[in-house]
Order: C-alpha cells, then structure tokens, then sequence
C-alpha cells in the first residue's frame, strides 16, 4: 500500500510538471506566428504522449501491486501458464514436469510441434483426461491440444486410487479420533446438564400456572440441550454443512410431520389454551355442544364428563375448546318453564293469575325473581301460555320441580273452571249415512257429530304408589353422580388440569 501511494504521488507530480506553463510565449512578430504555433502544438503532443505512457505504466503497476498483494486459495491457477520461451521444447518439457508430479497423470506424455499438443498415455479415471487437456491448453504459445490418451480398465489401475483413497480415509479418520472423542464428550455433557435442568420439576412448577406447562417447558429445555450439543460437537470436527444438512432436513421432516399430524397438534394446543383459561371446574354440570355431564377432570388430550345416566364421555380438547359451554353450576339459580292451552273462549289473562299464584305457592320456587306468565301463541282451539318460575339448583332437583310445577298450574287451572281442551278435528260426510258403533260413546246428530269421553273411574292408591308419590315429591337434588365424580378423582391418580386455585375464565 506504502509503494501505491508513492507510485500514485509521483505520477501527480510529474502530471502537475507536464501541463506546467513555465516557459514564457514571445510573439514579436506576425511572422514568426507559425513557427511558433507549430512548436507549441508539438509540446503539447508530446506531453500528451508522455502523460499516456505514465498513466498506462501507473494501472498496469496497480494491477500487479493488487495480483501479489493476494493470498493464493486455489491449487491449480485458472490462467495462463507462462513460459520464458515460446518454443516448443520449452513448453513440451514444463508439460511433462507437470504431469509427472501429478500422480494420476504420470502415465501421460505430450508431445508439442508448432503450437500443437499432443497427449498420450493411460489414465485410471475419465475426469483425468479432461484434466490433462485443461493443463496443456492453458500454456502460452499452445494453439489446441489433441488428446488420444486412453483410459486403463485394468483392475490394478482402477483399483489403485481406491484403495489410496481409503487409506488416505482411514489415516485421517484416525488422526481425528481424539477430536471426534472430546465432541462427543461435549454432546454428552451439553446432553447431561440439559436433562438435570429439565428434570428440577420444582423450579418448572414455580414458574409455569400448571403442570402441563411445566411439562411442556421441561421438554423443550431437553430439546434446546439435544441440539445445543449437536451443533457444538458438528462444530468442533468441522462438519458445518452436515450440520446445516442436518438442520434443513430436519426442518422439512418436521414440516411433513405437523402437516400428517395436525390434528393432534391442534389437539395439543387447545389442550394448553384451555389449561390457561380454565373455563369449567371439576364436578361442574356443563353442555358442550349436544354432550351434557358433570367435569371429571381435564387432561392433555381430552375433556372427561360422567353424563347424567353414569357413564364416561371423552370430548376431545379441540372440539371443547371451539365448542359453545353452557355451565349450569357457575349460577345456582335457574329458570324452568312450560306451555297450558287453555280453551280459546276463556280468559287468559285470569288463566294466567291463576297459575302464577299455584306456582307461586310451591316451597321450592324462589320468591325473587317472581313467577311469570306470557301468552305464546292463539291455535285453532286453544290459546298457549307459558309459564316461567325460578329454583336453587343446590337445593332443588331442576327436573322435579319442573314436573310439579306444571302439576300445580294444571290442577289450579282446571279447578278455576278453565279448560284444557284436547285436538278438535272436524269430519264432513256428504251424503252418506254415519254409522255409529255402539258402546263408542259418540252422538251423531243432523249436521254435528259429538264425542263424550267415558267416565274413568279414580283408582285406589296403594301403599306401594303412596310411596312413589313420596319420593315424587322429594325435590332435594340428585346428588349421586355428583358423589361419584368425587369419587373418582379421588381415587384415580391421573394428572388434571383444572386448578381450583386459579380464576375460572
């Protein structure tokens, strides 16, 4: 760098001193105008000329202070080999040095007549020939090279760069035994410190709001250490683009993978999701979508309910977690309701007064919200009204006290002189006679036809039915499979997901 900078400052100088304009000009006379025109003109060209050839000398010296300021990286230079003579000899004798110091081509010989080279020999290998032929053509001086060397099939030829290149493997494969050893080493220790770390549950724990987090946190640490150590040891021997093969396969099986298994990852993360939302305690009566039960416990793949008849119901994590949950426990207060047609000719109003005082005198129906009623619909034959009331669920059964709450309205309804009326149908006979079966009870009269329902006769009540009854009017809610959830998870030891120390969503 020293010698350019001095090169390129002298070349400034001697510029500055080519176009100096020292020397005075004296124009005496109009004569002497040309000779004096000519003489400068003349100066100037051959300043010019002179600048020009510094100039030149100055890039050519630059490119050759660059050529020798660069470190050699290849084996075998892609220029042109240059010789101190350009006669035929000379060049026939550096091609033959040449190729007797390659080892596979020590076999083949050139011979050089006017520029032209000719190859000849055996060779083991194909792509010897080809680089025979690049040697000979990079010389200075050669016009083409003709080649008639000939492959050698014999098997000691063949077999020779074989065997040369296995013992040249096998010496470097034990030369790099120790280096192979200690990255081993690495990996194992790299391997042993992640397994420990990933197996100190107690910090997992403190960190994460579940165990199922932990659990996910623990194996990716061991993951992180598996390839921590895998890219120190590929490090240490120098195997880089293995590594980097390694990595990018790894990548795309790990695509095809998440691709043939995407239900299970999604399985997988809605199990997290809901682990951190917590929408539902244990022993909760809920409704995902059509599947009713009560929580028995939440796990890494699936939601566990005991429906209302006692048996298991697995809901995978995915669907609860896109599914609508209705949960009947987080309010204990629910609302029953049901539909009376009462006849059309009556009032439904007072039909209505009437119903909401018989329900209102039931013991389990809560006072606040008060009963309700609201007319629904007019029919053909009967105007319908629903009536609404409301129960504690932790104290009343929801199903009995539905059930005799229609049984009071009904009964108070029909004892207020109201009528339930039943389907009335019509039937025209034109111009044929009715016949009426005896004992059916029906009236035919001239145009109307009427039915009178038997009379039924009251039964007597047995002690067996007064027991029934009893237990019918039990409305103390059914705490059995609520006992049995209990149960189960006290006894099983599997792993939930449910923290009753955690906020409900």
């Amino acid at each position: 760098m020293r010698s350019l900078c001095v090169r390129l400052f002298s070349v400034q100088e001697e510029v500055c001193v080519l176009w100096s304009c020292d020397e005075p000009a004296h124009f005496t006379s109009s004569a002497g105008n040309a000779g004096l025109t000519d003489h400068v003109m003349t100066s100037m060209l051959t300043r010019t000329l002179h600048l020009l050839i510094v100039l030149t000398a100055f890039l050519l010296s630059g490119t050759a202070f660059q050529v020798s300021a660069q470190a050699p990286t290849i084996t075998e230079s892609t220029e042109e080999i240059s010789v101190s003579s350009s006669d035929d000899g000379a060049i026939e004798s550096r091609i033959n040095a040449i190729f007797a110091e390659i080892g596979a081509l020590n076999a083949v010989s050139a011979e050089v007549n006017e520029g032209v080279v000719s190859l000849g020999g055996t060779v083991a290998d194909q792509t010897d020939i080809d680089r025979a032929v690049s040697i000979a053509s990079r010389f200075q001086g050669v016009v083409t090279v003709e080649q008639s060397i000939e492959r050698d099939l014999s098997v000691d030829r063949s077999l020779s760069p074989a065997i040369a290149s296995l013992e040249n493997s096998l010496r470097r494969g034990w030369e790099a035994l120790p280096l192979v050893g200690l990255a081993i080493g690495v990996f194992l220790v790299i391997l042993i410190i992640g397994h420990l770390l990933a197996s100190w549950s107690a910090l997992w724990q403190r960190l994460t709001p579940n165990p199922f987090l932990a659990e996910i946190v623990s194996q990716a640490v061991r993951i992180v250490a598996v390839i921590v150590g895998l890219v120190m040891a590929l490090n240490l021997v120098g195997a880089t683009a293995l590594m980097g093969a390694i990595l990018g396969g790894a990548g795309v099986i790990g695509l095809a993978i998440g691709f043939a298994v995407r239900d299970t990852v999604e399985n997988y993360i809605a199990s997290i999701m809901l682990s951190l939302r917590q929408p539902f305690r244990a022993n909760d009566h809920v409704l995902i979508d059509d599947h009713e039960g009560r929580v028995v416990r939440l796990t890494s793949r699936a939601t566990v309910l005991m429906t209302l008849d006692g048996n298991h119901l697995r809901v995978p994590n995915s669907t609860v977690f896109k599914a609508v949950i209705l949960n009947y426990t987080r309010n204990p207060e629910r609302r029953f309701e049901f539909e009376l047609g009462v006849d059309a000719e009556d009032d439904p109003v007072a039909a209505m007064a009437t119903g909401i005082a018989a329900i209102s005198g039931l013991g389990f129906v809560l006072g606040e919200p008060k009963p309700d009623a609201i007319i629904m619909s007019v029919g053909d034959s009967n105007i319908v009204i629903r009536f609404m009331g409301w129960v504690n669920q932790s104290e009343t059964n929801f199903g009995k006290a539905r059930s005799l709450a229609i049984r009071a309205a009904k009964d108070a309804v029909e004892e207020a002189g109201f009528t339930l009326p039943e389907p009335i149908y019509r039937l025209r006979f034109d111009g044929a006679p009715v016949q009426v079966k005896a004992g059916t009870g029906v009236t035919v009269s001239e145009g109307q036809a009427s039915a009178a329902p038997p009379a039924k006769s009251k039964a007597a009540a047995t002690p067996d039915a007064k027991s029934a009854e009893a237990s019918v009017l039990d409305t103390r809610p059914d705490d059995h499979i609520a006992e049995k959830v209990d149960e189960e998870r006290a006894q099983t030891g599997e792993k939930d997901l449910l923290d009753n120390g955690r906020p409900v969503e």
